[in-house]
């Protein structure tokens, strides 16, 4: 990787002369010359993740204390003369490191994997194309495409701004946005917040459109020199992780106690010294779940690449945590509920009303007014389509191959395209026409946009908005094909028309215009407007979303709208969505009228607000968490960054949501749709009630193992096992079936149960009661095996209790894929990787019984009767439990 060159003070030199000296154009780079200086000047990062050597993780598998203990105890073996047996310790040892190193190995590598996927991206200028690219594949040179939501991906000087504001925060400080323009700077050795003509790396822009030449990446920018990462996703454990790692340090602590205890108690009966010592250190080393943490890291790593694939992208692994709990959706509903795609139906302009005819995106349609006129109405018809298609950013284009016309840019604005269009007025023509002179962006608090364009020597200000927006700035309307002063009365019919439209599910959108000397001041340039009328557009509700939100109702979820539109259009579509059902509708400004603690009382009963502003959102989350509630809230914008943040879970839209939106946000929706939402939470629950699922089955096991072991020396009884059958049994046991049962499909009916509580342990009551009672059972019938085998075939009894405890326990892993649900129910083939991984540590046991292993292990071969035997007994274990799930099925 070779150095950059670093230009000197590139804020003092021109954008022409920075072009030069970077060997770039207007145009940009070429993908030859992009990929040139990506190999000499390297990715645009700061710095490389450090991975931890594959060596010093295989090692650390060893330097467990109870392993180095073991392994002492063996050591002592081998040179009393227990040869073979110590050996054999030393072997299964070295498995159960290796199987700890691949879990460990297998976790790292999936979080790895999840960070490639929340890859940044950015606007670039090649070859005279906008093309998107990753963050870390800027090069100096390249121009970059920015607007308000976007981070900076690299130091850059500015060459075109609108009306830039930056937030540099995070590089200087400075809490209040930084104005930026394209202006040259003579002093040398500015400090980076008086650069008012650069952009720096990781600072966001918060208002205003932007071109930039990048003049640095990576280590070179003022970001880089001082050692900052841009992003960090997924590095810290989640909560849950930490709570299970605290966990079995605890639980250790306890088996180091009771093992050693036992070891005592073996002693005073009799049992050698050196004996007790090898099986108490063994058996701690069982007992201890050691790959509880990795299993758990493996298990949430697969549940998140499960939800990428359903179009849900988890930014970090605490979210899937949260999901389980979510109690409240706030949902955008543009896009999210509805498909964003945005058709004008009705045109009310010049007193008359028309119908707009076609579909979609495609410009095949006509204009029909709904009362005779004639061609003096066309005049006012006229200006307004001229203002919704020059006052607008979206491109209409048709691609051949699919047949298919589609918008570039806001829906919203493409709808306007393509109604021009269907007026016969081309946006390519009239840009020519009329060029533009300036524009004043769109913003959710001015809720209006305005361009200024030249003609003829004349200023033409076209301005589209909200309506009331528009008719705050406006003095004049075009009414009865003459323009006249806009009067109370004329403005109450406005209002009356908007009504009907908005009844009808309409979103309406109002456009006005002026024309000014060339030499007109443009301070006050979007005062005094001339109303023309305003569009009637539909944008059809997503026909799933109906079922998702009844799905959060019996999931004891309560999905509220947030939307930008009029209370009327928000509740229509409410209705037709099964979202509202008759409780309250708030707007922005019942908001701003209400006190924090007035909002609070009323906002459980709140089901829509409408006419909000990202600014609301963040009140509205804060108030539900006040209640108790966990809350799920969608944005794509720049202002949705703080109630994204404050959301127990942000969700950010992966296609038109911003940069700035995205990083504040724990979830990033691939698919901008409600469903995925609802498929996010659903799988949620799946993983937590999964991790759930493992973790019983691998304490029942353990705690029968144990109390089972325990009691035969109680009661003076022969070892049933020696260490290296309980090590062999750890090996068997931890590995592939905890896995397996953490990739269980989702449970029937998980999304008819209530969110799980927050404060609610990974074991609640009933998990705690199985481990306590099936463990139990399992110790029960184990037991009365080998007393069984002790009085009418010794010979085997041993060999009886290592089956015998091996199959129970796998047995059980059955009942562990749902503790309420029958296997019945479930199907018994549902989970393969669970069947293939039972059948695999049966068949490693088998291998140890009928191969010459079993002199090692002092084992004896079964005969047809004790399988019959064992079998049975190891289904009552699947049959009490079946009996046990159908009792409470009848009875709740």
């Amino acid at each position: 990787m070779g150095s950059q060159t670093q230009i000197k003070f590139p804020y003092t030199l021109s954008p022409q002369e920075l072009l030069e000296l970077l060997g770039s154009s207007p145009t940009g780079l070429s993908d030859k010359e992009a990929k040139e200086r990506l190999g000499l000047y390297g990715y645009n990062e700061i710095e490389e993740e450090k991975k931890i050597p594959l060596f010093k993780l295989l090692l650390s598998q060893f330097l467990n204390l109870l392993v180095i203990i073991l392994l002492i105890a063996a050591g002592i073996s081998l040179y009393l003369g227990e040869t073979i047996e110590a050996l054999a310790i030393f072997a299964i040892v070295l498995l159960a490191g290796l199987l700890g190193f691949v879990q460990e190995y297998q976790a790292e590598k999936s979080l790895r994997a999840l960070k490639k996927l929340i890859l940044p991206f950015t606007k670039v200028l090649r070859n005279g194309i906008i093309e998107e690219i990753p963050v870390r594949e800027v090069v100096p040179g390249d121009i970059v495409i920015l607007e308000a939501g976007d981070k900076v991906p690299a130091d850059a000087r500015l060459i075109e701004a609108i009306d830039v504001a930056v937030d540099e925060s995070i590089l200087t400080g400075e809490s209040y946005p930084v104005e930026k323009n394209i202006g040259l700077l003579k002093e040398e050795d500015l400090p980076p917040h008086k650069q008012t003509n650069m952009l720096f790396m990781g600072t966001s822009v918060v208002k205003g459109k932007a071109k930039a030449i990048v003049t640095s990446t990576g280590k070179n920018t003022e970001f880089g020199k001082i050692a900052l990462l841009l992003q960090t996703v997924g590095e810290k454990k989640t909560p849950l992780q930490v709570n299970l790692e605290r966990a079995s340090k605890q639980l250790g602590i306890y088996i180091i106690i009771l093992a050693s205890l036992i070891g005592f108690i073996g002693v005073m009966q009799g049992h050698p010294l050196s004996e007790m010592f090898l099986w108490s250190v063994a058996l701690a080393v069982a007992m201890i779940p050691e790959a509880l943490p990795a299993v758990t890291t493996i298990s949430l790593a697969l549940g998140v690449k499960r939800m990428a694939l359903k179009k849900a992208l988890i930014r970090r692994l605490s979210a899937v945590e949260t999901l389980g709990s979510i109690t409240i959706i706030c949902s955008d509903k543009t896009g999210t509920l509805t498909k964003n795609e945005m058709t004008v139906k009705r045109i009310f302009c010049n007193k008359i009303e028309f119908e707009v005819t076609g579909v979609g995106y495609e410009p095949k349609g006509e204009i029909i007014p709904l009362i005779p006129t004639n061609d003096d109405n066309r005049e006012g018809l006229e200006l307004l389509l001229k203002s919704a298609v020059l006052c607008n950013h979206a491109e209409l284009t048709y691609n051949k191959e699919e047949d298919l016309w589609f918008i570039k840019g806001d829906p919203t604005e493409g709808a306007l395209i393509v109604l021009g269009e269907k007026f016969g007025l081309s946006k390519l023509e009239l840009s020519k026409e009329f060029p533009l002179v300036m524009e004043i962006p769109f913003s959710s608090e001015r809720m209006k946009m305005t361009t200024i364009h030249r003609k003829n020597n004349h200023l033409y200000v076209f301005s589209k908005g909200a309506l009331e927006k528009l008719l705050e700035n406006s003095k004049f309307i075009y009414w009865d094909s003459r323009i006249q002063p806009l009067t109370e009365e004329i403005r109450e019919n406005l209002y009356l028309k908007a009504q009907e439209f908005y009844e009808r599910g309409l979103r309406v959108l109002a456009m006005g215009y002026k024309v000014l000397p060339e030499d007109s001041s443009l301070e006050r340039v979007e005062e005094d407007l001339i109303f023309l009328g305003f569009v009637g557009m539909i944008d059809p509700p997503r026909e799933e979303v109906k079922a998702s939100i009844l799905e959060c109702f019996s999931a004891g979820i309560k999905p509220v709208m947030i939307t930008g539109d009029h209370k009327i259009t928000a509740m229509a579509i409410g209705k037709e969505i099964g979202l509202y059902r008759g409780g309250l509708i708030l707007t922005g400004e019942d908001l701003k009228k209400l006190s924090p603690e007035e909002l609070e009382q009323k906002i459980e009963n709140v089901e829509i607000f409408a006419r909000v502003l990202p600014e609301d959102k963040l009140k509205i989350v804060k108030s539900f968490q006040k209640r108790g509630h966990i809350v799920a809230m969608t944005g794509d914008g720049v202002n949705d960054a703080p109630a994204l943040k404050q959301a127990d879970i942000g969700v950010a839209m992966g296609k038109t949501g911003t940069e700035v939106a995205k990083e504040a946000s724990g979830m990033i929706l691939l698919e901008e749709n409600f469903v995925t939402i609802v498929k996010a939470i659903e799988e949620g629950r799946t993983i937590f009630t999964n991790i759930r699922k493992f973790l019983v089955y691998l304490m029942t096991g353990n705690f029968a193992t144990v109390l089972a072991l325990t009691t035969a020396l109680l009661l003076n009884l022969p070892l049933p096992l020696t260490a290296l059958q309980i090590l062999f049994i750890n090996l068997i046991m931890d590995g592939a079936p905890a896995l397996a049962l953490g990739v269980e499909p989702p449970e029937p009916g998980i999304m008819r149960r209530p969110p799980r509580s927050p404060k609610e342990g990974i074991l609640d009551k009933g998990s705690l009661l199985f481990i306590l009672l099936m463990g139990s059972f399992i110790a029960f019938l184990i037991l009365g095996l080998y007393l069984y085998y002790l009085t009418f075939n010794p010979a085997v009894a041993g060999t009886v209790f290592f089956t015998g405890i091996i199959t129970f326990r796998l047995i059980n892993a059955l009942n562990c894929r749902s503790l309420r649900d029958s296997l019945l129910k479930l199907g018994l083939f549902t989970n393969k990787w669970l069947l293939a991984a039972l059948g695999t540590s049966y068949g490693l046991m088998l291998l140890v019984i009928y191969s010459p292993l079993r002199e090692v292990f002092h084992l004896q071969p079964l005969g047809f009767k004790d399988w019959v035997v064992v079998i049975l007994c190891a289904s009552l274990i699947l049959l009490v439990d079946e009996i046990k799930k159908n009792f409470f099925q009848k009875n709740n």
